[in-house]
């Protein structure tokens, strides 16, 4: 049976309540944001593996760029030709990555429960909590944002009866944000903040 996330958060903040990682299940009331990616082997969650993580703090109208998360994994066995295609990291590139069990520690300190920000963020949370809840019993507690969603609501009225194109480019170009090392997990939180901070409270973005 499948169990509803919103159910299923509440079932893990009763089990914690009280053990070590209960400061996690607090209700959130600051001002901070955590835009995170994570970069896989591939688009199917059961199949994909983790090869790197990226998160960015943003706090008010400032992403603290000093204030960033950038790990990288041990090379797993599914790191393909395919996939190196798509993210350019070869295992080369993870020869000093860290094991599973570090990069999950530091993700829960760094994003403890602060709301998750992203671009398909539903996608990188899954992905974390395929690996969170085996060794923890539970997944990353506070609520996502998804950055298309942000978008399409605020710009929604300029295109009344029309279709809003919500690819990742176009919207960097509408926002005349950048992309900093694209399908770079780093870079793309970084950017992905940005449109954020930009949506927030910059000037609402022009009708092309």
């Amino acid at each position: 049976m499948i169990i509803p996330r919103s159910i299923r958060k509440i079932k893990e903040r009763m089990n914690h309540k009280k053990g070590p990682h209960a400061h996690l299940f607090k209700p959130y009331d600051g001002d901070e944001v955590v835009s995170l990616d994570c970069e896989t082997t591939s688009l199917n969650i059961k199949e994909g593996e983790i090869l790197s993580i990226g998160a960015v703090k943003i706090k008010g109208r400032k992403v603290m760029t000093s204030e960033r998360l950038d790990i990288k994994l041990k090379p797993p066995k599914s790191l393909t030709g395919d996939s190196i295609k798509i993210h350019k990291i070869r295992a080369a590139d993870l020869i000093d990555g860290v094991d599973m069990d570090e990069a999950l520690e530091q993700v829960l300190a760094f994003v403890g429960n602060r709301p998750i920000l992203g671009y398909y963020v539903n996608y990188d949370v899954r992905m974390l909590e395929k690996y969170l809840r085996p060794r923890y019993g539970f997944g990353l507690p506070g609520k996502a944002i998804e950055l298309s969603h942000v978008y399409h609501d605020i710009i929604k009225w300029r295109y009344v009866g029309g279709d809003i194109d919500l690819r990742f480019d176009t919207i960097s170009k509408q926002l005349d944000i950048p992309m900093l090392e694209r399908h770079t997990a780093l870079g793309d939180a970084i950017t992905v903040a940005l449109m954020y901070v930009r949506l927030k409270y910059g000037q609402p973005p022009a009708s092309r």
